[in-house]
């Protein structure tokens, strides 16, 4: 029996189902009962009928599953698998945010803690974030954690905001200088980048989108080449979508190593032995399931 057989067994006899993000290895998703970026993957786990989600991703996106299924049992494959990106801000920093901005709206960035969330007025996603930022136009808005994120947002919006410094590693390493020598290897490739990017890469891009976004442009082009400047493993999702077209990294190294921490020796372990089960807190699990589900109400 091959390890994928294993899993599907195991799979069945627990009663589970396999949530994988966009950029886990590609055995991985190909597993996986649904693969998709955070918006998608927050709605399917609205909608699960199985006793127990085996998450591949990183941590906070398994917190996500659990407080919208407070009667499943939610297990991470890698309870190592973190997010720079969500630990550069806490619960107490949020809140002085709020000292210093009363009556502001908090939006915070899914990639991030539940405790951060609990804080927050609602949460967004780089698929929603516009949409979401314009249901709160009459107030100040505080975003956290991703300044590049919340700054393509308020350029959208014609609106400032109240930025904190955050920002992820994975994407920051991308610049508008790749985009000359992708576009001289590629000619009319359009390229495309995620909004978590600098704003000059942004600027420099063709598209910016989340990579849900991007697979639902590909799709609908009638282009065969494109440049994606996203983490690498978006990759395996566009090629087995649209097995006729072709898909250059901008920059090959761009790979989030927490996201690559899933494998499937682990996702087998973790039906196995029914580890490691993320369990969130009930006072910060009920205020953190207020923003997320304020952000599926609107969007």
């Amino acid at each position: 029996m091959t390890i994928q057989e294993e899993i599907q067994k195991l799979r069945k006899e627990r009663n589970a189902v396999i949530l994988a993000h966009n950029y886990q290895v590609g055995e991985v998703q190909a597993i996986a009962d649904f693969t998709g970026d955070s918006l998608e993957l927050a709605r399917k786990a609205t909608n699960i009928d199985a006793e127990v989600v085996v998450f591949c991703g990183v941590y906070f996106m398994a917190e996500t599953a659990a407080i919208l299924n407070p009667g499943k049992t939610v297990l991470i494959p890698d309870p190592s698998a973190g997010c720079p990106m969500a630990d550069m801000i806490n619960g107490e920093q949020v809140r002085e945010l709020k000292r210093q901005h009363p009556g502001a709206k908090v939006l915070c960035y899914v990639n991030s803690t539940a405790e951060v969330k609990a804080e927050c007025d609602c949460c967004v996603t780089s698929a929603n974030a516009l949409k979401v930022a314009e249901a709160f136009k009459d107030h100040e808005i505080i975003f956290v954690p991703d300044r590049h994120l919340g700054s393509y947002t308020s350029e959208q919006m014609g609106k400032q905001f109240v930025l904190w410094p955050g920002y992820c590693p994975t994407h920051a390493r991308l610049t508008a200088k790749l985009v000359e020598s992708a576009r001289a290897a590629h000619p009319g490739a359009p390229v495309m980048v995620h909004p978590e990017c600098a704003k000059p890469l942004r600027d420099a891009a063709d598209q910016v989108l989340s990579t849900g976004g991007m697979c639902r442009w590909v799709k609908s082009q009638d282009i065969q080449e494109f440049i994606v400047g996203t983490e690498t493993g978006i990759m395996f999702r566009l090629q087995q979508e649209n097995p006729t077209k072709r898909f250059y990294p901008l920059d090959e190294r761009t790979i989030c190593p927490n996201m690559k921490k899933i494998s499937l020796d682990n996702v087998l372990n973790s039906l196995r032995e029914m580890q490691t089960r993320v369990v969130v807190p009930e006072e910060i699990a009920v205020r953190a399931k207020r923003a997320i589900d304020a952000m599926l109400a609107i969007a």
